[in-house]
């Protein structure tokens, strides 16, 4: 399937800034697609970052100070929902979400390990709709955003999933499935999958978002209650608080590896960034930052 920005844009369906469609660098299909668990009346999610023009990540090439007179809002991310397209699921027409970022924030948010940008990096080859060059360089190097710092962005993601869980007025397709289970087993399935996520990063330092899918339909088909997702999920979470504890993942992000390849995918699209940003030496870098250690132990 080629890009569903692209045909979208092209068929006048959605309008994102002019240089994105041909500086897509990664588009994924996400959500139920991409664990496996769709049904023919699934909406399509998509997810990818482009590469915008020099001057929008580097703003000082346009003349701009940060701070200094008229600000002009920066390009973080193009998004768009609900866009229905007739052509798409073979005619029958299907809802389609998208959210297209600049990769500077796709990295950031990665870094911080945004469950919902870890997904899309890790989204399964099948799922892929573009991927350049330096989709592939990130694809590649994917597992250098990982760290324990995973555990407390997806349990927090999975405790609002819990909560959503429970509410008994919901709307639309959602009042159907709670009338059916008592509950809303979607949300339920997303407890589960954000949960067994965490738990494959903390203990091997990888992700397959499809691992689990048969575990996930079988909540979905309402094969659990609602008790059970919760004692499963306080059982879950006991126990990854000392799988925590015993990862040898690093506390942290390896921020400093990450801007590398950050700087390496734009100098692959850009070419020679010697003029764009200024690349410390390593030995510079150093001794830098154990002078910012110093000055502020008062040493």
């Amino acid at each position: 399937m080629a890009s569903i920005t692209v045909r979208l844009t092209e068929k006048g369906l959605i309008s994102p800034p002019k240089f994105l469609p041909a500086n897509i660098q990664y588009e994924t299909m996400m959500g139920s697609v991409s664990y496996g668990v769709s049904d023919d009346m699934s909406d399509l999610d998509i997810y990818g970052f482009c590469i915008p023009p020099k001057e929008v990540v580097f703003p000082h090439l346009a003349g701009r100070i940060h701070g200094f007179g008229r600000q002009i809002q920066s390009f973080e991310q193009y998004q768009q929902h609900h866009i229905y397209d007739e052509s798409l699921r073979k005619g029958h027409g299907q809802s389609v979400d998208i959210a297209i970022y600049n990769i500077v924030k796709y990295f950031q948010l990665c870094m911080e390990n945004n469950p919902n940008m870890i997904d899309s990096l890790f989204a399964p080859v099948r799922c892929h709709l573009t991927i350049t060059e330096v989709g592939n360089m990130v694809r590649e190097k994917r597992r250098i955003f990982l760290h324990k710092g995973s555990w407390h962005k997806f349990k927090g993601y999975a405790y609002s999933q819990l909560h959503k869980m429970s509410n008994k007025n919901p709307k639309g397709k959602r009042k159907e499935t709670v009338d059916k289970f008592g509950y809303d087993v979607k949300f339920a399935y997303h407890v589960v999958r954000l949960v067994d996520e965490v738990e494959q990063i903390l203990m091997e330092g990888d992700l397959d978002i499809t691992r689990n899918r048969e575990q996930l339909k079988s909540i979905r088909r309402g094969e659990w209650k609602e008790e059970d997702i919760r004692r499963w999920f306080e059982e879950k979470e006991v126990a990854l608080e000392k799988v925590y504890s015993e990862s040898s993942l690093p506390h942290s992000p390896d921020e400093d590896a990450i801007k590398t390849l950050l700087l390496e995918c734009l100098e692959h699209h850009y070419g020679d960034l010697s003029s764009c940003v200024s690349i410390e030496d390593k030995a510079v870098l150093y001794l830098r930052q154990i002078r910012e250690i110093m000055d502020k132990s008062g040493v």
